[in-house]
C-alpha cells in the first residue's frame, strides 16, 4: 500500500499469530514485492473496544510509536474487509481513532502533542522546546535555525527554512537523527512556510531515511508552526508524495486527513533456512 507515496506493507496477523522480529522485518523490507518505509502489523486487540493492536516497524527493523500514513492504510484495509468506516486502533503510543469515508478521504486522530523535554525525549533539559540549537557536529549546515521539538507518538525535530529543497537532507538527516540530544533518535524535518495555512515539508524519517511522505512529521510540523505563530491551526502540508490536511483542534487533538492506496496483496511466510516465501492472493486462496 501507500499513503501519498509513503510505502507501507500491512501484515494481518489477527488470525495467524507470527513472531516478527527486527531481522525478519528487514528481510521483508529488502524484498521488492514487500519493500516498505513502514511495516504495520495487525494483531488481536489488547484493549476492549479496539479493533486491533499495531506494531510499526521501520525499514531498518526498529520500532516506531506512530505512523500516520500507515494508519490510514490500515483504516482502508479494515474498511474494505468489514464494510465499516470507523475503527479504534492501539499502538505502543496509545489509541488512534480512524474514519475511512473513502480511499481518498481517511482521517486519523493522532492524539495530542507533547512538548516537554523529557516527553520528547531529549537527553537534557532545555528552557524552550520551540527553539533548540542542534548544529550537527563537524558538518556545515548554514540556514538551519534552532529546531522546534515535539512528540507525536515519536520524537520530531522541525527546522523552519526559507526553502525546504535547498538543503542536503540526505547528508544532514542521519547526523541529526543520531544527535546526542536524542536518546531515542528523531525524525528530522525541513519546513517551509508557503502561506498562512500552508507548509512544504521534506522529511528524514528515523529508521527509514528520506521518504516521500511522513504523516506524523506533517502533524509535528503543523503543530510547531502554529505554536510559534507561523500559521494557524489548520494547514495543508505538502510533501514530495502529496498533500495532507492537518487540523490541530482546540481540544488539543491533531486530525490528519489524506488518501491511501492498495497496490497489491498476497501472503508471505518463511520457509526452510529462513527464506522469505511469497504467494499472490489468488494462489494463496
Amino acid at each position: 500500500m501507500n499513503g501519498i507515496g509513503n510505502e507501507i506493507t500491512v501484515l494481518d496477523l489477527r488470525e495467524t499469530p507470527f513472531d516478527l522480529d527486527a531481522a525478519r522485518a528487514r528481510m521483508i523490507a529488502a524484498t521488492p514485492a514487500t519493500a516498505f518505509d513502514q511495516l504495520m502489523t495487525l494483531e488481536p486487540p489488547r484493549t476492549p473496544g479496539t479493533d486491533a493492536f499495531m506494531h510499526i516497524f521501520n525499514s531498518d527493523g526498529s520500532l516506531s510509536g506512530a505512523c500516520g500514513n500507515g494508519t490510514r492504510c490500515v483504516g482502508l484495509v479494515l474498511a474494505l474487509k468489514t464494510g465499516r468506516r470507523d475503527f479504534t486502533l492501539e499502538t505502543s503510543a496509545g489509541l488512534l481513532a480512524v474514519s475511512a469515508r473513502s480511499p481518498a478521504h481517511i482521517t486519523v486522530d493522532m492524539g495530542t502533542p507533547r512538548f516537554g523535554w523529557a516527553q520528547i525525549p531529549l537527553a537534557s533539559e532545555v528552557e524552550d522546546t520551540r527553539a533548540v540549537p542542534l548544529a550537527p557536529d563537524g558538518v556545515d549546515a548554514p540556514g538551519l535555525d534552532p529546531a522546534a521539538m515535539v512528540n507525536v507518538g515519536n520524537p520530531h525535530a522541525i527546522f523552519f527554512v526559507a526553502d525546504a529543497r535547498a538543503h542536503d537532507l540526505a547528508r544532514i538527516g542521519p547526523l541529526l537523527e543520531h544527535h546526542p540530544m536524542f536518546p531515542e533518535r528523531a525524525n528530522i524535518s525541513l519546513a517551509e512556510i508557503t502561506g498562512p495555512d500552508a507548509i512544504r515539508l521534506h522529511v528524514w524519517e528515523r529508521g527509514a531515511g528520506i521518504t516521500r511522505a511522513c504523516g506524523s512529521a506533517a502533524c509535528a510540523a503543523a503543530v510547531a508552526a502554529a505554536r510559534t505563530g507561523r500559521t494557524g491551526r489548520a494547514v495543508a502540508v505538502t510533501l514530495p508524495g502529496g498533500t495532507l490536511s492537518i487540523d490541530w483542534r482546540e481540544d488539543d487533538h491533531i486530525l490528519m486527513t489524506g488518501p491511501a492506496e492498495l497496490e497489491h496483496e498476497g501472503r508471505l511466510g518463511f520457509g526452510a533456512g529462513g527464506a522469505l516465501v511469497l504467494l499472490p492472493a489468488a494462489a494463496a486462496a
